[in-house]
Order: structure tokens, then C-alpha cells, then sequence
């Protein structure tokens, strides 16, 4: 049983520093499976330190670590190889502090415009249908003032490695679709974005913005 506690503890500091090291990517089932399996060989123990390690994580830390549920993609001779690699399991840490509490106690301001970016195109891509070419992505953007040949923009650096860090984080997923008129690059949303936390407050959000456009017409 104390074996078992250490390898929970571990579990939850590779899990707390590995969000905060890579900003939040989602961390691999097998990753976490490997801290047991090095040591021990026991076939059911990985799942129920991974198990045990969730319900602390959630009862003394706060934060929920989610399951994300993969999103399997029918298999073309157009699709990249990198998306044919869609990890089987992967978790992600959420705060279970309500949003004000959050904001006000434990968020990280300096990533803040992070949190803003990504919800600003899940948005864009979500109101595209969910699937939306490189192109049309970057005309979106560059209405709110971002443009793709930005290296040094103020508040996000290099624009085409923050909107690359969405596909790392999968928020997005992209793929190449050959066509007659060449290849096309599209982004599709991912689990991430699609997962029930994340897609709830934008449809929250998006009916706020159609209400008060509603509104405004009407007076």
C-alpha cells in the first residue's frame, strides 16, 4: 500500500508539472502507465494508480483531470501521417474552482491571451461549421488584427507558432486535402474542443453574441 501512495504521488507531480511545463497539452494514458510499469508489472496497477491519482488530484488539489475522448478520423490517402497519430488516451487538467474564484485566485494572467486566442478560433472554426480552410482561417484573423507573417506581434509573438500551439494543445487538428486545384490545408476542431466543458460555454457564449446583436437591431 505505501508503494502504491508513492506511485500515486508521482503520478500527480508528473501530471501538475507537466501541464504547467507544456501549457497545457494533453498528457498520454501510456506516459502515466509508465511510471507504474517500470518498477512493477502487475497488468491491473497502472489503472488503478492513474484512478487513484484522479481522486486526488481532484479532492485535495481542485482540478479535474479529463479524459479526452479521441476523435477517430476515417483513414484517406490525403490525410497526413502526423493525423493518423491521434493518441488512443490522453488526459487534460481543469480547474473545479467556479470561473470568478479562478480568475481571480489561481489564473495565470500572463497566459491569459492564451485562454482568449484559442477561444477566439475554436469560436471561428465552430461557427465555419467546425472545419475551416488555413486560408479562410487567417482572412478571420486578420480582421481582429492578426496576420500570419507576424514574428513579433506584442502580445503573441509568432502568430503561426500561438495558432500551431492550438494543434499541440488539440483544441485543433489539421489536415491536407488534396484537390484540382492542389493541396489545401484545413483545420478541423479537435477533442479538446469538443469536449463538453469547452463546447458548453461557447455555445454560451456565442448565443450572448447573436442576443446582443439581435438587440441592437431590434433598437
Amino acid at each position: 500500500f505505501q508503494e502504491k501512495d508513492k506511485l500515486v504521488a508521482e503520478v500527480i507531480r508528473y501530471v501538475l508539472f507537466k501541464t504547467y511545463q507544456t501549457a497545457g497539452c494533453p498528457i498520454k494514458r501510456e506516459e502515466l502507465a509508465q511510471i507504474v510499469t517500470k518498477n512493477y508489472r502487475q497488468r491491473a496497477l497502472p489503472g488503478l494508480v492513474i484512478s487513484e491519482a484522479k481522486e486526488k488530484l481532484s479532492s485535495v488539489f481542485g482540478y479535474e483531470m479529463r479524459e479526452l475522448q479521441r476523435l477517430r478520423l476515417p483513414s484517406r490517402s490525403t490525410r497526413s501521417s502526423q493525423q493518423c497519430m491521434v493518441e488512443a488516451k490522453s488526459y487534460i487538467v481543469t480547474s473545479q474552482l467556479p470561473s470568478d474564484i479562478y480568475s481571480k485566485y489561481v489564473e495565470d494572467k500572463e497566459n491569459s491571451h492564451m485562454t482568449g486566442f484559442a477561444f477566439v478560433v475554436v469560436s471561428i472554426v465552430h461557427l465555419a461549421g467546425g472545419k475551416i480552410s488555413e486560408e479562410n482561417l487567417w482572412h478571420q484573423l486578420r480582421r481582429l488584427g492578426l496576420n500570419e507573417s507576424d514574428e513579433n506581434h506584442p502580445v503573441f509573438g509568432n502568430s503561426k507558432q500561438t495558432l500551431e500551439m492550438l494543434v499541440q494543445q488539440r483544441y485543433l487538428q489539421k489536415e491536407k486535402v488534396v484537390g484540382p486545384e492542389g493541396n489545401t490545408l484545413m483545420y478541423d476542431l479537435a477533442e479538446r474542443a469538443l469536449d463538453e466543458s469547452i463546447s458548453g460555454k461557447l455555445k454560451d457564449y456565442i448565443s450572448q453574441v447573436v442576443n446582443k446583436e439581435t438587440t441592437a437591431e431590434a433598437d
